[in-house]
């Protein structure tokens, strides 16, 4: 392949399209591309300045239509702008763009990250391109939009992105691409109107490596070993929970899923691999059989290895969920979907037409099959009677005894009938849905000009349906006169010098919109917390976490836990039936500083309008965390969020960088340096490419044209790292030395409880069982009443660290109601051991008792 540059000056030198795209078209053909008819016929349109909506089949080559039509800008001289739904499409295109286009001609703005904004080709997240578009109006710095996965149009929560910069970008061209459009005329005559330049529609049913469809009435486990049979595999087999997914991976592994020889090649290309406690090592015995699991709540490292082991063709059978499609490149031969229905958060209802045909159009690896095969499975009970029929062998005797298999409680039924349905349906119109904040109008009515006008333009020439459009515009008036009473807006009886007649008279921040909206609100009310209090480190993480959105699974399983303890307590103090319901339905996972939050960010709102689109949502989990000074695995575990690890993962880091980047320098207490360092090594060292892939970029951010390329490779570098590793746990010290101490803490904490179970499970190699635990604890409280966990047991007082070169030797002064202080738990972290499990490796030496 030729070096990335000789794409990268082939458009700056052009001096017309044609001359552009003919460079293109070279550069296509060195790359060994021949152009589908579809591919080509839409970079003819994109080059001659048409708008073009590409409908094509998974595997058709659209990115190398989004490609075309960047070197088409580039020759032009237009700024390009990428957007997809999620950061890590956009982080990946980021990626690609750099090495086809060169460092220097790209950028990316995701919140996440900054990366050279001016240059002329931007990768995005759709939200940052409709607030542009929303403060700008037409004059904004934007002459092109290839839209990814244009599909989101449709989506009730974000579809708004898509629609507004269709509505305000009249000066762009764009480029609106999704394998699975349904019927878009509405949207064309739209784009055609408002901008007065032609839309070319390019659509092909024709794919690359077309598909067959069945409908089986096997049980699963024959379904799959039958396809395996038949060399069907790499499968996808589709489950709707994770839960379900998980339970059939495992199922799996009784199955002959793989040779011996596969198996030793698999175990080679795993070697060396980081497999975390708890669903690591559940997964690492899989992948070893051949099967994988890929679904949404796993680490990011692990479905990057599932993905990697399936693309080196180690993985016979994946199984996952539906959610499997934006960004995720698993080549696949069969997709095997166990039912037509799913629970989509509020109720079970059938798939749609594009749901359905989204996940099927997996199937099919361009360059290596002849065809794709999706099959779909017919109800598990019917599968059941339908086998006890065939088993009866048509005898009266024996049919009317067959006791017949239920539908489970909720079932929605799907039989053939709707299976061909949904195979033969196309996907469903996209419909808008556009939605009206504070923060829009506040945006919309800060242009210069006639901010009421763009308004009334936005909210009566878009894409909705009349009676949209009226509450539209009847919650727009309300907002208005909420804005006007509050100050946020005043009107003005001659236009001021930018000519507006309704004037904001609030400071939007310059990134309004693009990171967390709240971000300011913790800029204010960390400097009114009490920085003597003990707590203060933590009460910084708590008004963070209150800021981001809600993991909703962990905090359902605190409450869970909490609802449990609750119960045990209340019923072992003999609380009648009645009452222990009406104390378990008060009950709520916690929420440090819950009232004092609200209270602040209600005084916030006040005088910030705009605020009043967010929630605040008090909650502690990285808090929690620390406080129960716990590992992630013990977390894990405490919890049982083994399925969700990786939304876990992905929300501390969340936390971290919200300390990082929100948290005023000035307010930064050591205790809060050393709590952030923590929390960033604790994340870094389960998966570090959450971090290390944004670390990297931001120095991307700061780099001279010199460093640029060689930053980027380091970030791509830390996100590819394939053996699941991080840096040594050790070498960030300040984030060890707290691990340590939450070590030492964590025995106390379990030495408490006479947890001697728990506290043998902690030990490294070399380390106490329960029965010395046990020995050793029926010492101490011989003559003790209890090992008090308070603030003051906390004190840095009562621990000592001798640091070594080797091994670290730690002293846990345990703090008594007696107050003798006389009791001491010593351990030995070894520093090598740490640093492969990374986390402290803490073996037990003696518990000292006078």
């Amino acid at each position: 392949m030729p070096e990335a540059a000789t794409l990268a000056e082939l458009a700056p030198g052009a001096t017309d399209a044609d001359e552009a795209f003919a460079a293109l078209v070279a550069w296509v053909e060195a790359q060994g591309i021949s152009l589908y008819p579809a591919q080509e016929e839409a970079l003819l349109e994109v080059f001659a300045g048409s708008h073009v909506v590409l409908n094509t089949p998974t595997g058709s080559g659209k990115s190398l239509v989004a490609l075309g039509a960047h070197v088409a800008a580039l020759a032009a001289g237009r700024r390009s702008y990428y957007t997809a739904p999620i950061k890590a499409l956009v982080s990946e295109k980021f990626f690609a763009l750099c090495d086809q286009l060169g460092p220097e001609r790209v950028g990316m703005l995701t919140g996440d990250a900054t990366i050279n904004p001016r240059a002329p080709v931007v990768c995005a997240t759709a939200e940052i391109v409709a607030n542009m578009a929303l403060r700008d109006g037409a004059d904004a710095p934007v002459g092109q939009v290839v839209m990814d996965e244009f599909h989101y149009y449709g989506d009730a929560d974000r579809g708004w992105a898509w629609q507004v910069p269709l509505l305000e970008l009249t000066g762009a061209q764009f480029v609106l691409m999704s394998a699975t459009l349904g019927d878009t005329r509405h949207i064309e005559d739209g784009l055609r109107r408002r901008t007065a330049r032609p839309v070319a529609v390019v659509r092909s049913a024709t794919r690359p490596v077309p598909l067959r469809f069945e409908y089986r009435r096997t049980p699963l486990h024959e379904t799959i070993e039958e396809l395996l049979a038949a060399d069907q595999a790499p499968l996808y087999v589709v489950h709707f929970t994770q839960a379900a997914a998980v339970a059939q991976a495992q199922a799996l592994t009784s199955a002959a899923v793989t040779t011996r020889a596969q198996r030793e090649a698999i175990a080679e290309a795993v070697a060396g691999f980081r497999f975390g406690p708890g669903f690591g090592q559940t997964l690492g015995r899989l992948v070893r059989h051949g099967i994988g699991v890929h679904h949404g709540g796993m680490l990011p490292k692990y479905r990057r290895l599932v993905e990697r082991l399936t693309q080196a063709g180690h993985l016979r059978v994946v199984v996952g969920t539906d959610t499997l499609g934006v960004g995720v490149n698993l080549p696949l031969r069969t997709v095997v979907l166990t039912g037509l229905a799913k629970y989509d958060g509020t109720g079970s209802r059938l798939l749609t037409a594009r749901e359905f045909h989204q996940v099927a159009g997996r199937a099919g690896r361009a360059g290596f099959d002849t065809a794709g095969l999706v099959v779909v499975q017919a109800p598990e009970h019917v599968i059941d009677n339908e086998r006890a029929v065939e088993k009866a062998a048509g005898d009266p005797k024996k049919l009317r005894r067959i006791v017949r298999s239920q539908p489970p409680r909720g079932f929605v039924p799907w039989d053939e009938a709707v299976y061909e349905r949904m195979v033969a349906s196309p996907p469903e119109a996209l419909h808008g849905q556009l939605r009206v904040s504070n923060g829009m109008l506040l945006q919309v009515l800060d242009r210069p000009g006639d901010g009421c006008g763009a308004l009334r333009h936005l909210l009566v020439d878009n894409d909705e349906a009349r009676p949209a459009q009226r509450r539209l515009i009847r919650r727009s008036i309300g907002l208005y006169r909420s804005l006007l009473a509050a100050g946020a807006l005043e009107r003005l009886a001659t236009p001021d010098e930018l000519g507006r007649r309704v004037r904001v008279t609030i400071d939007l921040q310059e990134d309004f919109a693009l990171d967390n909206p709240l971000s300011p609100w913790v800029l204010e009310a960390v400097p009114q917390l009490d920085r003597s209090a003990g707590t203060h480190a933590l009460d910084v993480m708590s008004l963070v976490e209150a800021t981001l959105p809600n993991p909703s699974v962990v905090l359902a399983a605190q409450l869970e836990r909490l609802r449990r303890e609750v119960l045990g307590e209340l019923k072992a103090q003999g609380v009648e039936y009645e009452e222990r319901l009406e104390v378990l339905d008060r009950l709520e996972y916690p929420k440090p500083l819950r009232d004092w939050t609200y209270d602040s960010f209600n005084a916030y709102r006040a005088r910030h309008p705009w605020a009043a689109d967010y929630d605040i949502r008090p909650k502690s989990v990285a808090r929690d965390l620390a406080e129960q000074s716990m590992t992630f695995a013990e977390y894990v575990a405490h919890y049982g969020l083994a399925r969700s690890e990786g939304l876990l993962l992905r929300y501390l880091s969340d936390v971290y960088k919200a300390l990082t980047r929100s948290v005023p320098e000035d307010a930064k207490t050591d205790e809060l340096i050393e709590l952030t360092e923590w929390l960033g090594e604790l994340v870094r060292q389960v998966d570090s490419s959450l971090l290390d892939e944004w670390r990297q970029l931001t120095e991307v951010a700061v780099a001279g044209p010199a460093d640029e390329a060689a930053a980027v490779a380091a970030a791509r570098s830390a996100r590819d790292r394939e053996d699941g590793s991080a840096p040594a746990l050790t070498a960030n010290v300040r984030a060890f030395r707290v691990m340590v101490r939450n070590a030492a803490f964590r025995r106390v904490e379990l030495a408490a409880r006479r947890d001697v179970a728990a506290l043998a499970a902690a030990e490294g190699p070399g380390g106490w069982p329960p029965s010395q635990w046990t020995s050793a604890l029926d010492r101490y409280f011989a003559e003790r009443s209890a090992i008090l966990t308070g603030a003051d047991a906390r004190a840095a007082a009562w621990l000592r660290v001798e640091e070594g070169p080797e091994r670290w030797t730690v002293r846990q002064v345990l703090d008594d109601p007696e107050g003798w202080h006389d009791a001491v738990i010593v351990g030995t972290v070894d520093l090598a051991d740490s640093d492969a499990a990374g986390a402290p490796v803490w073996r037990t030496d003696a518990l000292e008792v006078p």
